[in-house]
């Protein structure tokens, strides 16, 4: 449909109606036009004196004349005019556009010197880095490109494995960074949905590739025990797919300001504040300080433990009787007997029958144990799962 003035006979029936005291809606009614059409016209042509008909005519014909008058073709001054003020001055199109219309220099639209910057680069013009964004692209919402705030090959947590929520496994894992004051340096923290062991490593800088390196140094040792991993939406876990193909497990992203979907690494994460608050500038500390708190973490009670007493650590003589009750165990699992052992829930502590003897395992020996640094049998053990855990603890 396409758009008509107003005629004088229109407007000289605009102003009898307002003479009557008729409401603009009923005057677009009946003279069948838009209302904002007419609210549009009486806007603009009341004066002093209120709506007159041949002053509304008159002053719609003079402003459609200003303008016509102004010029609409650019030509080679008007660019220079361009350039001036856009390298020298340093004037956005959107401004170019705006005074030159406003001093009726010429009619050009921010669009139109846009275009006109585009081709000046493809033809190897420099235009582009006088502007805001030195002519970067805006990042688009919704496409699969990393821009700001987008994590590329994102997998939401609705397509976890269900069996996730059950926490009746060791391997599923929750992860997140912590960072110190002013944002300097960071830990990556990890924790199992069913054990509630915790992991902490210093992650130096809070980048992709550090917090990647990070999780996969943590959880390489336990390769076997890791099913699934689960994470904010923090651009520093940009780098799943790596970590995902490095420890064949599924990479998953909580559903942005649900961080109750990762309620345990929340509260790991308040329990490591107690040693590193926000105010500490995590630069200044070392490996070893970070696991410190990590042991203390898991050598300590926490929610659903029926103790809070620490379990002894392992000396290498109980070590070396655990490990020939392992292969023991493991013989008794081979024959068809079904062995029951406690989760890592703390410390791992396992309880084996034979000899009527009770053993204790701290975390670290545990992580050796399965990282091939102590006794290869028991984490042979773990990883194949030939145990059945338990929630009971020992």
């Amino acid at each position: 449909m396409s758009y008509k003035h107003l005629t004088p006979k229109e407007r000289f029936l605009i102003h009898h109606y307002l003479q009557e005291d008729c409401s603009r809606r009923k005057i677009a009614k009946t003279l069948r036009r838009n209302p904002s059409t007419i609210s549009r016209e009486i806007r603009r042509n009341t004066g002093k004196r209120g709506y007159r008909y041949k002053q509304a005519d008159e002053s719609a014909k003079r402003r459609r004349g200003e303008a016509s008058a102004v010029p609409r073709k650019m030509t080679p001054e008007h660019w220079a005019m361009v350039e001036n003020r856009l390298v020298n001055k340093h004037w956005s199109p959107d401004q170019i556009s705006g005074r030159f219309h406003r001093d009726g220099v010429v009619s050009v639209s921010a669009k139109w010197i846009y275009n006109y910057i585009w081709e000046d680069r493809k033809a190897g013009g420099v235009l582009h880095k006088s502007l805001r964004r030195r002519g970067k692209k805006p990042n688009r919402r919704g496409r699969d490109g990393s821009g700001r705030g987008v994590i590329p090959g994102r997998v939401d947590i609705s397509k976890r494995p269900a069996e996730v929520e059950d926490k009746t496994r060791v391997g599923d894992w929750e992860a997140d960074t912590i960072t110190g004051t002013r944002h300097l340096g960071a830990i990556v923290s990890l924790v199992d949905h069913h054990s509630k062991f915790a992991f902490l490593s210093k992650a130096g800088q809070k980048t992709a590739e550090n917090v990647g390196s990070a999780v996969v140094r943590c959880l390489e040792p336990v390769k076997e025990l890791v099913h699934t991993i689960t994470a904010d939406n923090g651009k520093e876990f940009s780098g799943h797919a790596a970590v995902s193909e490095e420890l064949c497990a599924g990479f998953y992203f909580a559903t942005p300001y649900h961080s109750w979907e990762r309620g345990l690494n929340e509260h790991t994460n308040g329990l490591v504040r107690e040693f590193f608050p926000k105010s500490k500038d995590l630069r200044k500390v070392g490996p070893r300080e970070v696991k410190r708190v990590e042991e203390l973490l898991n050598t300590r009670g926490r929610g659903g433990c029926l103790t809070t007493e620490p379990l002894p650590r392992c000396s290498a003589r109980r070590w070396r009787q655990l490990e020939e009750r392992v292969r023991l165990c493991l013989s008794c699992v081979r024959g068809g007997s079904e062995v029951r052992i406690c989760s890592l829930n703390m410390l791992i502590g396992e309880v084996f029958s034979c000899g009527r003897i009770t053993f204790c395992l701290g975390g670290n020996a545990i992580r050796n144990a399965i990282a091939g640094q102590s006794s290869s049998s028991l984490g042979l053990a773990l990883a194949t799962k030939s145990f059945v855990p338990c929630r009971s603890v020992c």
